[in-house]
């Protein structure tokens, strides 16, 4: 248990006092889309929880309420990292799984969203499979609250947080900033640090943009310089590439596309080889999903799909390119779980040795997820989110008697 620091707490709440955020009856869908002192006011928090929590300080700020997790796609970290921010908090988790609901005969999301939310407080969603849908689908939840507040049905306006999209993975994405963070020594640091955010070979189908998505759209934002590297044909939307150049430019940093992971490599600070689906494929997939098409129709384009990816089982990371990076050492990240040559697959995204070297770093860039999401979950649900803080930093309560007793 680190040292409880009263002072080093004071000092992050006195840089949120230089930020001009207001995230108050606002949801959390993409990082883009916020304001830089949003997305440092999200970062800030998250490291006071950590801090409060690693103290045995309560930071019980709900009495009541829930956190209803709705889960469209399959999750570990994520789905845990959830539930514990709730927990955190003070809010009860109840998962709402499609299956044992109503939506099945026909249950609009509009009624869904407003029979979920009475007594909650925010509603985390993950809907990441088809290009087009999940984001969407986040913001019809968002709009259906809205109107539900708005005409007296919910007592409360809950917060909306992305837990991963068609488009971005916010709580990821933010937890690997602070990781890299921590790992450079401060966020002034990450000026002019390179980033390689590359494709890698995996044997399944269909993984999300979301995290390459998401990085290139965040860390260009903090001065990095950030190379994109991918095979031709596995580009990703359109709207983010652009999105990354223009934060690039602001930031004074850089933002570069190749389709060589080798040159990508060179002197790389930081590595994020990780697969995911070509954009034209993802396009079709979504195509074939909305027009009900036959299930033959979507396993031909899935065999499509292998098929370009096994023209590229070169591109995987291991010591070789290790070693082309700065010092031979760069910090190599995962949002996990990882395809590992040797472990769990036969050709993947990284060889076994050098996973294995990072492997309890990827386990450190996980765990700052529950404290994104409880930022996150306290910046929407709170008007005055510093004085809260201050008043549990200056009358601190134990969470638990345990460190009492040894």
């Amino acid at each position: 248990m680190e040292k409880f620091d009263s002072k080093k707490l004071k000092g992050m709440v006195s840089q949120l006092k230089k930020l001009k955020f207001n995230m108050y009856h606002k949801d959390f869908l993409l990082t883009w889309q916020k304001p830089l002192d949003d997305i440092k006011a999200v970062l800030t928090f998250a490291e006071i929880f950590n801090s409060l929590y690693n103290n045995n300080i309560s930071c019980k700020v709900f009495q009541t309420g829930l956190g209803v997790s709705f889960f469209r796609d399959k999750s570990t970290r994520t789905r845990m990292a959830f539930a514990s921010a709730c927990d955190l908090l003070g809010l009860s988790v109840q998962e709402m799984d499609e299956g044992k609901s109503q939506i099945s005969h026909g249950e609009t999301v509009r009624e869904t969203a407003n029979m979920i939310s009475f007594l909650s407080q925010v509603i985390g969603v993950r809907d990441d499979m088809y290009l087009g849908r999940g984001h969407s689908f986040m913001k019809e939840v968002a709009a259906s609250l809205d109107e539900g507040y708005k005409k007296d049905v919910l007592p409360q306006r809950p917060a909306v947080v992305n837990l991963q999209c068609d488009l971005d993975h916010p709580t990821q994405t933010l937890a690997d900033l602070i990781h890299i963070k921590n790992y450079c020594g401060s966020y002034e640091k990450l000026k002019g640090k390179k980033i390689v955010m590359s494709w890698a070979y995996s044997a399944s189908y269909g993984k999300p943009l979301s995290v390459p998505q998401g990085i290139i759209a965040l860390m260009t934002r903090f001065g990095m310089d950030v190379t994109l590297a991918h095979p031709k044909g596995y580009e990703l939307v359109p709207e983010v590439m652009e999105q990354a150049k223009t934060f690039a430019k602001k930031s004074s940093g850089k933002f570069k596309l190749t389709n060589n992971m080798k040159e990508a490599f060179v002197d790389a600070d930081i590595v994020y080889p990780k697969s995911w689906a070509p954009y034209n494929i993802m396009l079709k997939r979504a195509e074939l999903v909305k027009s009900n098409a036959p299930k033959e129709q979507l396993d031909k384009l899935e065999k499509e799909c292998l098929a370009q990816n096994a023209e590229h089982k070169d591109w995987f990371y291991n010591k070789s390119l290790m070693k082309t990076t700065k010092k031979g050492n760069a910090l190599y990240m995962h949002c996990l779980p990882a395809d590992i040559n040797g472990l769990n697959c036969v050709d993947g995204e990284v060889t076994l040795d050098v996973f294995e070297k990072f492997r309890l770093e990827t386990y450190k860039e996980a765990r700052n997820k529950p404290y994104v999401i409880a930022a996150m979950i306290f910046l929407c649900c709170f008007k005055e989110p510093v004085k809260y803080i201050e008043k549990i930093i200056s009358k601190p309560f134990k969470r638990s008697g345990y460190y009492n007793i040894i």
